[in-house]
């Protein structure tokens, strides 16, 4: 692939906070609500999820600049431990993975038009299907759609940070904010770890740029560059974000609810105000649609060259797209979007991807040379990383056991495939 045709650190920096920030920051507090009130403890939850996905963004820096290899994760895992490994790790992508975020985003996208367009699901399924046409035709057109798309999203986050910290709601009744000593109790019970599992979800993404780094220009210093600034401020964002929100908004109002955003906002700018928040609440994830339709076929197109049963998607226009794998990611993403719940596909693949991506995390540890980068305080991180992760997985799996048995059956539909698979070379 030429130079020219490769993108920026800063084009890579924004698709990974195009694919972190989607639905998740959006949705999240409703659920945690339902489980934990004190402020203290739902900033401590984002504060903890995004520390993880920091020190993630650190090893996949290490893994991602080591390999140099477009694939992520299957490449990571198909080197480090077992080609076994790698190969559910892309069928969890294929299935899961990217899929689900687009179908979560659409699913969101509707939910927050529905006040302009009713209850239809019109808007979500077109672009769905539409934004990953713009992925295509090549490289540079992809990175030039992501980049106007993650300004959108930037520029709208930001602005509604902004009025929601400097402005107070006509009744300050309604505020959910509480910074008793109450957080103390609500650390020991079982719904803080669930309450995890979906900020890990609304976290998912600080790893994009790894999965494409042969598109990477310079990916030796690029990448780091990427993966970390992009997670930082995705930090910060995310934490005010849910201080904004409990701002303007009850317990009451919040809880159990889906569009928790245009709860709050709506309670500040007033029912006209709310319509517009929700308008570019959908307008932004056009971003993640497009960053998870870019990203996603490449892990899937990985698989396919190095495995006959996925072959056919190995195939690739003359710009060296992978125009089949982008396809099929579409069509399981629609089949998501048509038949699932929000909040269980939301955990399901919660779920899943936490656990592929904490074996991720292990196998780091088998590079014992870091050629270009080397994750800082290795392997005490990674140590970190794992414990935490381990036992939000372990809360999981007993408190939510029939959406982690399905994420565990996935897996295993998964080996069953490898094993009736064969290798090409």
């Amino acid at each position: 692939m030429s130079i020219s045709s490769k993108i920026s650190w800063k084009t890579a920096t924004g698709l990974v906070v195009a694919n972190m920030v989607g639905t998740g920051v959006f949705t999240s507090l409703g659920f945690q609500l339902a489980e934990v009130q004190n402020t203290w403890s739902i900033l401590l939850i984002w504060t903890l999820g995004g520390g993880m996905a920091l020190i993630g963004a650190l090893v996949y820096a290490e893994l991602g600049t080591h390999f140099q290899k477009t694939g992520g994760d299957y490449v990571f895992l198909s080197e480090t431990i077992h080609p076994s490994i790698g190969y559910l790790y892309a069928w969890v992508s294929l299935t899961v993975g990217f899929s689900a975020p687009i179908a979560i985003a659409a699913m969101a996208m509707n939910n927050y038009l529905s006040p302009l367009f009713g209850e239809t699901l019109i808007p979500g399924l077109f672009f769905l299907l539409a934004i990953p046409i713009a992925h295509l035709f090549s490289v540079s057109r992809s990175a030039q759609f992501q980049d106007l798309m993650t300004l959108v999203k930037v520029v709208f986050i930001f602005v509604l940070i902004g009025l929601g910290l400097a402005y107070s709601t006509p009744e300050q009744t309604v505020s959910s904010l509480n910074f008793t000593s109450s957080w103390n109790e609500e650390l020991l019970l079982p719904g803080f770890s669930v309450s995890l599992i979906y900020v890990f979800y609304a976290y998912t993404g600080w790893n994009s740029a790894a999965y494409i780094i042969e598109e990477v220009d310079q990916p030796q210093k690029n990448l780091p560059k990427a993966l970390i600034w992009a997670t930082i401020t995705v930090w910060v964002v995310y934490v005010l974000l849910q201080l904004v929100m409990l701002k303007h908004a009850s317990v009451e109002q919040l809880s159990g609810q889906v569009n928790v955003a245009d709860i709050a906002f709506g309670n500040l700018f007033g029912a006209k105000g709310a319509l517009w928040v929700s308008f570019f609440i959908a307008v932004q994830l056009i971003a993640t649609i497009s960053g998870y339709s870019w990203i996603g076929p490449r892990i899937t197109y990985a698989m396919a060259r190095d495995f006959k049963l996925w072959s056919p998607l190995a195939k690739i226009n003359a710009q060296g797209i992978p125009v089949r794998a982008i396809g099929l990611n579409t069509l399981i993403s629609l089949v998501l979007f048509l038949s699932g719940s929000f909040e269980q596909v939301m955990l399901y693949a919660g779920f899943v991807l936490q656990l592929m991506g904490t074996i991720t995390v292990f196998s780091s540890l088998k590079i014992k040379k870091a050629i270009n980068f080397q994750t800082p305080f290795k392997p005490w991180l990674q140590y970190i990383y794992l414990v935490f992760s381990t036992a939000v997985m372990g809360y999981m799996i007993w408190d939510r056991p029939k959406e982690s048995i399905a994420g565990l059956g996935l897996l295993f539909i998964g080996f069953v495939i490898f094993l009736l698979d064969r290798r090409k070379y």
